[in-house]
C-alpha cells in the first residue's frame, strides 16, 4: 500500500488519512490490577495465563469501542468519580512508586533460564519503555553471586599496580573530585544470547532486555589514575575488581580506560541502586557489561591482560574451527523494534508508531532502516534526540498495517560504516556454537490475525 506522510498524518494512495490501529500489550505487562492477583506465580504458568489475560482484554477493548460508537462513551457523558472529589495527600511513602496500573511493568527472569546460587539474570522490559532513559527500578541485573547494600563509610577503592603513588579512596574523597555525568547505554555480552541456537523467546524483553541506559555521574578514571601517577610507558591495561563474593575481575586496555571510563556513584540523579553496584561500579562505554565492574574495590595497573577466571573461562566466544576468541569486549552497533514486537497484537488495520532502539560500542549511530517485509525493502527512520556517542538512541516510523502477513525487522548503521549483519551473516563467520555479541538484525512476523512472534529470517 503507497503511503505518504504529511506532518502528523499519514494519507493512503487514495488520499484518505490512515485511522491509527490499537495493539494488544504484550503479556506481563499494562495488565488491571484486579488481573495481576490472578496470573499465576510459576514461570511458564505466568506466561500462558498472561497471554489468555492479554486475549480477554483485547476483546473486551474491542467491545468498549463499539459501545462508545454507537451508544456514546460513559467516560465522556458520565463525571468520574475523581472530579467530584479530593485527592490524595503527599504520598504516604517518601520514595515514589508507579501507578497501580503500571506497576506489572517489571524486570523479569527468564523462563527458560536456571538460577545458580545466587548467579541470575533478570530481563528490562523494552517493550514498555519510552525514550532513552531506564528507570532505575526497570534496570536489567546480572549477579554472579548475588547483591549486596554494602556500608558506604566501610567502603574502600585500592588504586595499585604500576603507579608512583598507591592510593586508597572513601566514598567521602571520591564525591569531592571532579564529578562528570555521561549517558550511556550498558548491554551483557549474553544479550540475545538464546537467538544463537535457534532459541525464539517470545517477547523481546528477553531477547534484548539485558540492556539498558542510564546518565552516570562519578570521576572519571584518568583522573584517578593520574592522582596515582601511572606508568604512561608501561602500562597498557587496568584490572578492575568487585568486592561481591566472586569477585569478579576484568582486564580494560588502558587507551579505552583513559577515553572514557568512569567511577560512578550516581545513576539518574541518585546513588546506584545496591542491585546495580552501589556504593561504587565501573562505567566502561561501548564495552560489554561484564567490565562494568560492581561493588568496585580495586583498580590494579599492568603491562599485559591479565588472563583472570572470568574473561578466559566466561564471556569468551567459541568459533566455528574450536578456537576460543577473548576479550571481544566492543557491543558492535546494533537495533530492535520495541512495538510492534513479540506477544503484543495488532487490533486493527490502519496506522501504527513503529518504534524501536539502537546502539553502538564504537560512537553515534547515524541512521536506522526499518523493513516491513522480511529485507526485501527498507526505509529509514527518524532518529530522535538525543544522539550521543555509545548511548541508546530512539528511531520512529510510521507503518500502515493492511491486515496481511508481515516481517518487521531494522538495521542499524553507526559513525564508523559499521552495518548491522543478518544472522545468517554473522554466523558465517562466527558458527552457531557461540553465546555472546550477538547483534544480528531481530526480525518480528506479524500474522494475518495480527499476532506478532518471533522469527529468524535468513
Amino acid at each position: 500500500m503507497n503511503r505518504s506522510v504529511r506532518g502528523d498524518v499519514v494519507l493512503l494512495n487514495d488520499g484518505k488519512a490512515a485511522l491509527p490501529g490499537r495493539i494488544s500489550k504484550a503479556p506481563e505487562n499494562f495488565l488491571h490490577p484486579d488481573q495481576i492477583a490472578q496470573v499465576s506465580t510459576s514461570r511458564r504458568g505466568f506466561l500462558h495465563s498472561a497471554l489468555t489475560l492479554a486475549a480477554g482484554g483485547a476483546a473486551a477493548s474491542a467491545s468498549a469501542s463499539a459501545r462508545a460508537e454507537f451508544l456514546g462513551d460513559p467516560n465522556i457523558l458520565e463525571l468520574p468519580q475523581h472530579t467530584k472529589g479530593l485527592g490524595r495527600p503527599v504520598a504516604e511513602t517518601g520514595y515514589g512508586q508507579p501507578s497501580q496500573f503500571e506497576r506489572n511493568l517489571q524486570r523479569r527472569e527468564s523462563p527458560g533460564l536456571t538460577r545458580v546460587a545466587a548467579a541470575s539474570v533478570s530481563f528490562a522490559p523494552l517493550q514498555g519503555m519510552f525514550g532513552i532513559i531506564t528507570p532505575n527500578g526497570l534496570h536489567f541485573e546480572r549477579h554472579h553471586q548475588g547483591w549486596w547494600d554494602i556500608d558506604p563509610s566501610k567502603h574502600r577503592l585500592m588504586i595499585n599496580g604500576l603507579v608512583k603513588n598507591p592510593l586508597v579512596f572513601n566514598m567521602d574523597d571520591l564525591m569531592r573530585l571532579p564529578a562528570v555525568s555521561r549517558l550511556h547505554f550498558i548491554e551483557c555480552g549474553a544479550n540475545t544470547g538464546m537467538e544463537w541456537g535457534n532459541v525464539a523467546v517470545p517477547t523481546v524483553q528477553y531477547t534484548h532486555g539485558m540492556l539498558s541506559c542510564c546518565e552516570f555521574t562519578g570521576v572519571l578514571l584518568s583522573t584517578l589514575l593520574d592522582m596515582a601517577g601511572f606508568d604512561k610507558k608501561s602500562s597498557k591495561y587496568i584490572l578492575a575488581e568487585g568486592a561481591d563474593g566472586s569477585s569478579l575481575t576484568r582486564t580494560i586496555a588502558m587507551d579505552r580506560a583513559l577515553d572514557d571510563c568512569m567511577v560512578a556513584y550516581a545513576m539518574n540523579g541518585e546513588m546506584l541502586r545496591p542491585e546495580n553496584g552501589y556504593p561504587l561500579r565501573m562505567v566502561a562505554p561501548g564495552i560489554q557489561g561484564v567490565s562494568w565492574v560492581k561493588w568496585l574495590r580495586r583498580i590494579e595497573v599492568g603491562d599485559q591482560p591479565y588472563g583472570t577466571k572470568d574473561e578466559v573461562i566466561h564471556y569468551i566466544d567459541l568459533m566455528p574451527d574450536g578456537r576460543h576468541r577473548q576479550y571481544t569486549s566492543i557491543q558492535e552497533c546494533k537495533s530492535v523494534i520495541t512495538s510492534p514486537s513479540g506477544g503484543q497484537t495488532l487490533l486493527d488495520k490502519g496506522f501504527y508508531n513503529v518504534t524501536g532502539l539502537a546502539w553502538s560500542g564504537r560512537g553515534k549511530v547515524k541512521r536506522v532502516d526499518v523493513s516491513f517485509d522480511g529485507g526485501r525493502n527498507w526505509e529509514t527512520a527518524r532518529l530522535e534526540s538525543p544522539i550521543q556517542s555509545k548511548s541508546l538512541t530512539r528511531f520512529n516510523i510510521g507503518w500502515v498495517w493492511n491486515g496481511g502477513p508481515a516481517i518487521l525487522q531494522s538495521r542499524a548503521i553507526d559513525e564508523t560504516g559499521y552495518v548491522q549483519p543478518k544472522i545468517n551473516q554473522l554466523r558465517a563467520v562466527r558458527g552457531s556454537r557461540s553465546i555472546y555479541h550477538n547483534n544480528a538484525i531481530q526480525s518480528w512476523k506479524v500474522a494475518a490475525s495480527g499476532e506478532v512472534s518471533n522469527v529468524q529470517v535468513y
